[in-house]
């Protein structure tokens, strides 16, 4: 197979996972440039993610593409996250990076659509999960979320040309809402990782051990704890959602799709009854299109 086609796959089949997730990406009423510069930066966003979760496909060449090369680099995160960073340095210094996710972000690195910032947020954050497995308290997970969730949103903001202050703020409230879900979603997962999302101090006035987060099923405890950080996560959400109601048209009804999948995916852990050790509870397409409906509506 010819390199070009090895990178198509490659490519192909981290942009392939915008279906799982609980927002929709790049939906077919946007623009076609908004797209294209989303479905960009999902592919940064996701290899980033897929390399601080050592969750690259088998036999992909990621660790080429950004020349890292030796025995066992793919299997390290950390010299793969510092290659992409110098890789997203050469894509917004106006020079070819090596890796064609990367490559794809150049047009709005030229047009100055977007900066470095935020992916350098993102790095910060899988680096941080290779060294941090627990967190003591609830700022500490949200200052986490800070970087591994907020910039999304910026991102999201900085292409449709609608940055403000206060939808940056509101902005942040729901994508640390969304990521704090993801987290209550994926406990048993993480867990499988050695990573716990859950705030230490939570666990411990909810009587939490992390064997009961190792169960098959969640007893009382777990689920109490989990509906404790379930509001918490839908008052994030409700705090940032009047950010729908500050803009207008396609951008409205997009912003609408990121909200109401956080509320949706909120509620489908509510209708499994908190719990979520079996496996992520998900959002049907129709409870989504509910939830789309009543954001556009301003209803809580």
């Amino acid at each position: 197979m010819a390199t070009d086609d090895l990178q198509l796959r490659d490519a192909s089949a981290v942009l392939d996972k915008a279906a799982d997730e609980n927002f929709p990406v790049a939906p077919f009423f946007l623009p076609r440039a908004w797209r294209d510069d989303l479905m960009a930066v999902y592919g940064v966003v996701r290899l980033i993610d897929d390399i601080g979760d050592s969750d690259l496909a088998p036999g992909a060449a990621h660790a080429r593409y950004l020349g890292v090369d030796g025995p066992g680099a793919p299997d390290d995160p950390l010299p793969l996250l510092d290659a992409v960073e110098a890789d997203l340095g050469k894509v917004f210094g106006g020079a070819e990076p090596g890796h064609p996710l990367v490559r794809a972000l150049a047009p709005a690195a030229e047009r100055g659509t977007l900066t470095v910032d935020p992916f350098l947020g993102l790095l910060e954050a899988n680096r941080q999960d290779q060294r941090v497995t627990r967190y003591e308290t609830y700022d500490d997970l949200v200052a986490y979320c800070a970087l591994s969730a907020n910039p999304i949103g910026r991102l999201v903001l900085a292409i449709t040309g609608t940055e403000s202050p206060e939808r940056i703020r509101r902005s942040d409230a729901v994508c640390t809402g969304l990521q704090i879900v993801e987290h209550i979603q994926d406990v048993a997962e993480d867990l499988r990782r050695g990573r716990i999302y859950l705030p230490v101090e939570d666990m411990k006035q909810f009587h939490v051990s992390e064997s009961d987060l190792s169960r098959p099923t969640a007893g009382a405890s777990v689920r109490a704890l989990v509906a404790f950080e379930t509001e918490r996560a839908r008052r994030l959400l409700n705090e940032g959602t009047p950010l729908v109601g500050s803009v207008h048209g396609r951008l409205k009804l997009l912003l609408a799709g990121f909200v109401a999948g956080g509320r949706a995916a909120a509620r489908s852990i509510v209708a499994a009854g908190y719990d979520v050790l079996p496996g992520p509870p998900r959002p049907t397409k129709p409870r989504m299109l509910r939830e789309a409906g009543a954001v556009l509506r301003g209803e809580g």
